[in-house]
């Protein structure tokens, strides 16, 4: 995991593997809830187009989230970026855009955890890790979500 300062390209990194796709049955045709886990013990369900990025059960896949995909940190432009020049996104298959509407710490049993979801646009990301590794992701953050399965 490589939680990182805010300001930098990445705030958070994982490796997650899927354990159950639509836990609580298929609501649309198009999107799929997988709820996954990392080596490190952080949880994730995430909501995925699978219309246009396949996942199943014991695939195993790297998340990042950033606030840019600029590769030196620099924050986003409004204006469209025609020159080609490489990004953060181009080292990964599937990418979504959104706001974190919501963190929470808790502590259960002596273990601390913090969970933070976050929508782009309706499609909903929760993880729940050490507050370490999510301490530079809050509420009204502006996240780019970008996932690459591994081989």
């Amino acid at each position: 995991m490589a939680p990182a300062v805010f300001g930098s390209v990445i705030a958070f990194e994982d490796i997650f593997e899927v354990i159950d796709r639509d836990p609580d049955g298929k609501k649309f045709d198009k999107v799929s809830r997988f709820r996954c886990r990392s080596q490190f013990e952080a949880d994730l369900e995430i909501d995925i187009n699978v219309d246009i990025y396949k996942l199943d059960v014991g695939t195993r896949f790297t998340l990042v989230l950033s606030p840019t995909l600029s590769l030196d940190g620099t924050p986003e432009d409004p204006s469209y970026d025609q020159s080609g020049k490489k990004t953060l996104d181009s080292d990964y298959d599937y990418v979504m855009y959104g706001k974190v509407f919501k963190k929470e710490d808790e502590n259960a049993g002596g273990i601390q955890k913090t969970t933070v979801i976050a929508s782009f646009g309706g499609l909903l990301m929760r993880i729940k890790a050490d507050p370490k590794n999510l301490q530079e992701v809050d509420i009204d953050n502006r996240v780019y979500v970008l996932i690459r399965k591994i081989a």
